[in-house]
């Protein structure tokens, strides 16, 4: 407490003039403090509290801090990198092309290229484009359809997947592993293109080897991969939880071994728990005991905090009700004192990084016109509380898969927000409100307590064989639609203040779908895929199967089998040896 108070009048000074000014390794970084408004008001990056009392100072020190600092209640970095918005854009339809069009439309004119992928229902579970009438209408449906490493290649073509601009997260989880190691190929083979292109020949074995440890220390990004959340929340399980679980350390140490830092190998995801019924408690009791689950088992498999913790990411739904405005202050405290006081980790393993979608739930297909307002809210707050990305839903995502003119107005909201909205030039608006301070102690113990409900189940695991998570989400759930119907819950446009001349019927709106020649196309090239590969899949297929058995890193022969092995071959040949998915009843 001492110390604490004794940094304090430094504190107040280093934040007091124009620029903030560290030194690092005798050169000086400034950033700049304060910003003009029109009328010529000075408006601070970061506020302080104008405390004069020992004691305020101290419960400020300690429970919130300024932005950057222990606990983070206030935000994991001390000032947002210039020039950069969080924006996070979700996109995924057709095929590979299709899909790379939208990335490059949601991307124009933006610094940092930041890409959030969405899969379609065939790639979700694992198998590969058929004619089969289960598969084939799903093909490109609601998400792309990726099936080769070929169709990766097309899908991040001509993004820079090492830039340091560029980061790409990719929700995708029973076949996450597949998927990734597609991913990390790509970015290695972009690399020895390049290669090739400066040098005209092809690089020898050592220099390819080193261009991959370059790829994987250099590449940017997230896959999903959370398993535990789909068997409470959406269900995209296709192996045995046993199985999968093993598979998510096998990628986590193959990052240690490689030194992958700047990949994250897990978004711990509560946006789905919400999207399935959840409340703002549950979903973030949920997700972080989620993660405190895949920190002992990390753990357990002998690595240290401060080598895997950093590479942990979490993934938040922002709706209406008010808990929503202070889940990440809650989430970064929470996260921060048990990495320290129970872990004994560093204090990159200590800041927790999260990013947040507006409620895809709080949208309704009744005056349509309205969501947009709702997600402007929505973005608002997440842009308040110092997320580190978000994605802003269309307003038509209540129908359909979005189309170009509506992710333009959804991209739009957090871009006002950002460069038109004043109070955005600070960084911490939430910082000394009282119902701010009030919300996040009473949320924080919420979620404790959910934390002492759950350990008396014997952890999560545990909770998950008895139904725990699924019965409370659908309980939620639940409430929320009967007091959405009997006008308890007031939805605007849809139980109060209803347009009397409005059609029972919401107004026809285009629906997006991929087409007959996408899908066609996708089955042409999974199958010049095969033949091409047709000699060295087989054993790729077997090693990768004699890995799982040996209790090897599945992940590291992955890496090898998707260069010449489909999703759908991958996933039948884990099938044996590592068990499909059932469901405790």
């Amino acid at each position: 407490a001492k110390k604490l108070l004794a940094q304090w009048p430094d504190m107040q000074a280093a934040y007091a003039g124009d620029d903030y000014v560290v030194k690092i390794r005798d050169k000086e970084l400034r950033t700049r403090l304060v910003s003009h408004t029109l009328s010529g008001t000075r408006v601070r990056k970061v506020a302080l509290p104008r405390y004069e009392d020992d004691g305020e100072v101290l419960r400020f020190l300690m429970s919130e801090n300024v932005p950057g600092s222990f606990p983070f209640t206030a935000g994991v970095f001390a000032f947002k990198r210039e020039g950069e918005d969080p924006t996070r854009m979700f996109a995924g339809e057709g095929d590979a092309f299709r899909t790379n069009r939208r990335f490059k439309l949601v991307s124009t004119g933006m610094d940092a290229k930041r890409l959030s992928t969405a899969f379609d229902s065939v790639t979700l579970y694992g198998a590969d484009p058929a004619i089969r009438p289960d598969i084939y209408g799903k093909v490109g449906n609601s998400g792309v359809s990726i099936a080769t490493l070929d169709d990766m290649k097309v899908l991040y073509d001509g993004f820079n997947l090492c830039s340091p601009s560029t980061s790409v997260s990719m929700t995708i989880n029973g076949p996450a592993p597949t998927i990734l190691a597609m991913f990390m190929n790509t970015a290695i083979d972009q690399q020895i293109d390049k290669f090739v292109e400066e040098n005209k020949r092809q690089p020898t074995d050592d220099e390819a080897a080193k261009i991959k440890d370059w790829v994987l220390m250099n590449v940017r990004g997230t896959v999903q991969a959370d398993i535990l959340k789909e068997d409470q929340g959406q269900n995209t399980c296709i192996f045995s939880t046993e199985f999968s679980l093993k598979v998510m350390g096998d990628i986590q140490e193959y990052f240690v071994h490689h030194q992958v830092r700047n990949f994250y190998s897990v978004s711990i995801s509560g946006y789905h728990i919400a999207e399935a019924g959840a409340n703002p408690i549950s979903q973030l009791a949920f997700t972080l005991s989620n993660g405190f689950t895949f920190v002992e088992a990390y753990l357990a498999r002998g690595m240290h905090i401060d080598d895997f913790a950093p590479n942990l990411s979490f993934f938040f739904s922002n709706g209406m009700d008010p808990e929503y405005t202070v889940l990440g202050r809650v989430a970064r405290r929470i996260w921060a004192v048990a990495m320290r006081d129970k872990y004994g980790a560093n204090d990159r393993s200590q800041k927790l990084k999260y990013h947040v979608q507006t409620s895809g739930r709080s949208l309704h297909a009744q005056e349509i016109d309205f969501n947009d307002i709702r997600t402007t809210l929505q973005a608002l707050i997440a842009i308040y509380d110092n997320c580190n990305s978000l994605h802003t839903n269309a307003y038509d995502e209540a129908i359909t898969t979005p189309t170009d003119e509506s992710v333009r107005r959804a991209l739009a909201i957090q871009l006002i927000i950002n460069r038109e909205w004043g109070l955005a030039k600070n960084e911490n608006p939430n910082q000394g409100s009282f119902i701010m301070e009030e919300l996040t102690d009473m949320v924080e113990e919420a979620v404790l307590q959910e934390f002492e409900r759950i350990a008396e189940r014997g952890g999560v695991l545990g909770a998950m064989e008895t139904g725990y998570q699924r019965g409370k989400i659908q309980e939620e759930s639940m409430l929320y639609e009967h007091q959405k119907h009997d006008g308890t819950l007031p939805i605007i446009g849809v139980n109060t203040f209803r347009n009397p001349k409005a059609s029972g019927v919401p107004a026809p709106i285009e629906l997006a779908r991929s087409t007959d020649d996408e899908k066609q196309s996708q089955l042409k090239r999974l199958e010049d895929f095969h033949t091409r590969h047709a000699a060295r899949a087989p054993a790729a297929l077997a090693a990768l199967q004699k890995a799982a058995i040996d209790n090897d890193n599945v992940f590291a022969r992955l890496m090898d089998a998707v260069r010449v092995c489909s999703l759908g071959q991958i996933t039948s040949a884990l099938f044996e040896v590592g068990g499909q998915y059932r469901r405790n009843m």
